[in-house]
């Protein structure tokens, strides 16, 4: 478990800590690391784990590699994707170990899986960044979001979103991959809502987060719990929201119960505009990225991380390492326009399809 040493602050003082944190690294980003009196050039390593999400490749990693280019213009990046195996990862880990990369930000598959190859990383002196989820070994920093929080987030939009159905009614819980403990943190916060406040008739682990298991996943409650007895989903991101109700619309369940998620996904947003699903977590990426990138600027050139750093965690093996911990935001129909369109995500125009006009009209979207 994550364990804080100093409170999470809100979005607005994050945001304000991180932008200082990178205006201090870019005060250094001039001559790199230096070695025998000659300028090396920093290479960092950007490992992400599935293509399944898509904010990994269309949000995260291009808001990385901007910032990186910001704060260090000589700096290289590689990066490669898992594609949701452990194995590919475990691969392209020792590929940069053996380049002799200068630091790696990872985005774990598999936390314990991974840790060997964290190890070994360790041992040649290549620093490992762990990035969105909390990676296992001799972890150098961890830049991500308050996963417990995300969870209550959900839960309680979802009672919310129920009203006086959670009393009487019950809700299919679809998790997250239990090897990401990220997804372990979203369970627990969400539980400490939900229990004892609404009755649970199925809940899932979703392993690799994938849609079609998640569909899968609900057709099977609908079958065992019925058509009409189902009146909420958490669903511990957008693609198992996704999955779940596609399922719940081939079973011909109408109205839809409230389905949460979590990214904010385009596709997410568009279904809350259109009815399908209640809510999403909308996480910034972009302090995130640059909370990443500027711990691994430093990290590259042998610098402290604690001027990048909010705070402290304590990894499963009860090392304390420097993090940043942000805060997440809900986001439902009344909130888009304050949320993922005001701070620049998605425009107005990308969310709001010829066929989702009457429905943006009516959320003022137009």
């Amino acid at each position: 478990m994550v364990v804080l040493k100093a409170c999470i602050r809100d979005a607005a003082v994050a945001m304000t800590a991180i932008s200082t944190a990178v205006a201090l690294a870019a005060c250094g980003a001039g001559g790199g690391n230096e070695s025998g009196g000659g300028e090396s050039t920093p290479h960092i390593a950007l490992l992400l784990p599935d293509s399944t999400t898509a904010r990994w490749e269309t949000q995260d990693r291009p808001l990385f590699e901007r910032k990186i280019k910001e704060l260090c213009d000589e700096c290289t990046v590689e990066h490669g994707n898992a594609r949701g195996e452990v194995a590919i990862q475990q691969e392209q880990m020792e590929s940069m170990i053996t380049k002799g990369v200068d630091v790696i930000v990872l985005v774990a598959v598999d936390a314990r899986s991974l840790a060997a190859a964290v190890r070994e990383a360790n041992r040649a002196d290549v620093p490992v960044i762990a990035y969105d989820r909390l990676a296992e070994g001799p972890i150098s920093g961890y830049v991500s979001f308050d996963g417990e929080e995300v969870g209550k987030l959900q839960a309680r939009a979802l009672l919310t979103a129920m009203a006086d159905r959670a009393r009487d009614g019950q809700i299919v819980m679809m998790n997250g991959d239990p090897s990401d403990p990220n997804a372990v943190s979203f369970k627990k916060g969400a539980l400490s809502v939900l229990e004892g406040r609404v009755k649970i008739g199925k809940a899932y682990d979703t392993h690799q987060w994938r849609t079609e298991t998640a569909n899968a996943n609900m057709s099977g409650a609908i079958s065992a719990l019925g058509v009409r007895n189902i009146h909420g989903v958490y669903a511990a991101n957008d693609g198992l929201a996704a999955g779940s109700i596609s399922a719940l619309r081939a079973n011909k369940v109408d109205p839809l119960p409230p389905v949460t998620g979590q990214d904010a996904e385009l596709g997410a947003v568009r279904r809350i505009i259109g009815g399908d699903q209640y809510m999403t977590v909308y996480k910034p990426f972009g302090p995130e990225a640059s909370a990443g990138a500027a711990m691994a600027v430093d990290a590259a050139r042998g610098e402290s991380l604690d001027r990048v750093a909010t705070g402290e965690v304590r990894t499963r093996d009860g090392h304390v390492v420097p993090a940043v911990l942000l805060t997440p935001v809900s986001v439902t129909v009344d909130t888009i326009e304050d949320t993922v369109v005001k701070h620049g995500m998605y425009t107005i125009a990308q969310i709001c399809t010829p066929e989702l006009a009457s429905a943006c009209d009516r959320a003022g979207l137009t």
